[in-house]
């Protein structure tokens, strides 16, 4: 899977909410479950990519997916669409727990 960038001219703040990834990673979801109800042999997700780093066309210009690096500290800061990423896992596993008779 192909990951979403955002360009480096956002501000942190801006680069934090990232609601174009949301909106992606819902909209590739939505249509990755559809084709496993058609009977793709779906085994597993990964969110390509989860962290900002050196791209090699395109250096530091790009900023990639769910975790903004800061490149001076290297410090971490999770961005909206982990945070989305988790309560939507939390959801899944939540439904999965309901469905087990003990």
């Amino acid at each position: 899977m192909v990951g979403m960038d955002d360009p480096s001219s956002l501000t942190f703040p801006e680069a934090l909410y990232d609601s174009n990834s949301v909106k992606y990673y819902r909209s590739y979801l939505k249509e990755l479950k559809k084709a496993m109800d058609d009977g793709a042999n779906v085994t597993g997700y990964f969110a390509w990519k989860m962290l900002d780093n050196f791209e090699w066309l395109l250096g530091y210009t790009s900023r990639f997916d769910i975790v903004y690096v800061d490149f001076n500290d290297l410090k971490r800061y999770p961005k909206l669409s982990a945070y989305w990423f988790k309560q939507m896992l939390e959801r899944k596993k939540a439904l999965r727990m309901s469905r087990i008779t003990f």
